[in-house]
């Protein structure tokens, strides 16, 4: 190989290798604990309907007699509306039990498995059921 291919291959490897870290960096779950899961009872402060990926925000009761926010990520809006989800799903006041694998950093929060209202529906990741 001559000093202009060889260049030109490493351009290309780098280009490619760049195009593609952020899309392995954007699924990565490292931030979660994966072989965990908890679960919290609370009331819906806000849901954030926004790529890449909802928001589901809780004020938690604490043992202090207080209220504590717990943040969960879940998947795309696109996603979930093809499960029968809509952002109106769940309205700030509604009470839901959430099932979550915790944040690593002991944050309070994490990924959101699934869901209970109090009129006994069932959110899932997978859709509303």
């Amino acid at each position: 190989m001559n000093t202009r291919t060889t260049l030109l291959a490493v351009l290309v490897i780098t280009g490619l290798s760049a195009a593609v870290l952020p899309v392995a960096a954007h699924h990565s779950f490292s931030a979660f604990n994966t072989t965990e899961t908890k679960t919290v009872t609370g009331t819906v402060r806000n849901l954030e309907w926004t790529n890449p990926h909802i928001w589901l925000w809780l004020n938690v009761p604490n043992d202090k007699g207080g209220v504590d926010v717990y943040g969960f990520e879940g998947m795309s809006p696109n996603f979930l509306e093809r499960r029968g989800w809509t952002k109106s799903t769940l309205k700030a006041g509604d009470k839901v039990t959430v099932d979550y694998n915790p944040m690593k950093d002991g944050k309070n929060g994490g990924m959101f498995r699934s869901g209970k209202m109090e009129n006994g529906k069932t959110l899932t990741m997978g859709g509303s059921q």
